[in-house]
């Protein structure tokens, strides 16, 4: 198997190598980068282009490990033995596989996601590292051992809102996905938008591209709120003299509020066009 992106997704030579070779290491590939840069995308992808089945585990602050591999719903035995249900005589009735029991039981190889592993609990990599280094977990309640019958191919995301543990990170192959240049964003827009005219696509860049140069930017505008604004552009045909004239361009971009995210940044670039204007 070899993965060389999409047509719906633009991947650098480096991210391609990373996958790949995470495959042939038989190892989870680490995804790291600055939010809205195609992690989550990477696994749907990759799954499209090897023609796999893709199972997401989207993980949240609450999330625990061994709901990956499998929860014991007590509380609907209980209910069924009240009720005289003859099923709760096999507890297996009451087991509820997780995301990477359905992966380890697929008769194919699967994509398995696991995303934004680091909203959870910080010992919830560690929780995980057995099962996913011998590819097989015990469950008490039936005495079975299940053992996946093809590896999946495991790509885990992160934010970097926390750091993960050593002992994770030793056993997987990781990657950062850097922010992309002007001319893979190029790519990337015409991806998305074939039609786009090539001067709104230049000068909204340059904009863009400015914008994120700003510094003390609270949140800097990512692939995804650029693909947002050029919609918009398109959407509303705001002329490209609009974009290309400083002289009676307002305080900020128009329809900044696909690129900006929050107040302060607002504020800021609102206040840095008023001293630009004051000092010419």
């Amino acid at each position: 198997m070899n993965f060389t992106g999409t047509e719906q997704y633009v991947a650098t030579n480096e991210l391609q190598m990373a996958v790949n070779a995470a495959i042939a290491l038989q190892k989870p590939l680490l995804i790291k980068g600055e939010p809205g840069t195609g992690k989550t995308m990477l696994a749907e992808q990759i799954a499209a282009a090897l023609g796999l089945e893709l199972i997401q585990w989207h993980i949240k602050s609450t999330t625990k490990a061994q709901q990956g591999l499998y929860e014991y719903d007590a509380v609907s035995r209980l209910r069924d033995s009240q009720l005289g249900d003859d099923k709760v005589h096999d507890i297996a009735n009451y087991i509820i596989k997780g995301k990477v029991w359905q992966a380890f039981e697929s008769d194919k190889q699967a994509v398995l996601l696991i995303d934004e592993i680091d909203k959870a609990d910080i010992e919830f990599p560690n929780d995980l590292l057995l099962e996913l280094d011998k590819m097989e977990f015990y469950v008490y309640e039936t005495k079975q051992i299940i053992k996946a019958k093809q590896r999946p191919i495991i790509i885990i995301t992160s934010n970097n809102e926390k750091e993960l543990p050593d002992a994770f990170l030793r056993r997987c192959f990781f990657h950062y996905i850097e922010f992309p240049d002007a001319q893979t964003m190029e790519k990337i827009v015409q991806v998305h938008y074939p039609d786009i005219k090539k001067e709104l696509i230049s000068r909204a860049m340059d904009i863009f591209f400015e914008v994120r140069k700003v510094p003390s930017l609270k949140k800097k505008p990512s692939t995804s709120e650029l693909i947002d604004w050029l919609k918009l552009l398109m959407a509303d045909d705001i002329p490209v003299d609009i974009l290309k004239d400083k002289d009676s361009q307002k305080a900020i971009p128009p329809l900044y509020g696909a690129l900006l995210k929050n107040e302060q940044d607002v504020h800021l670039l609102e206040k840095l066009a008023f001293m630009h204007r004051a000092n010419r």
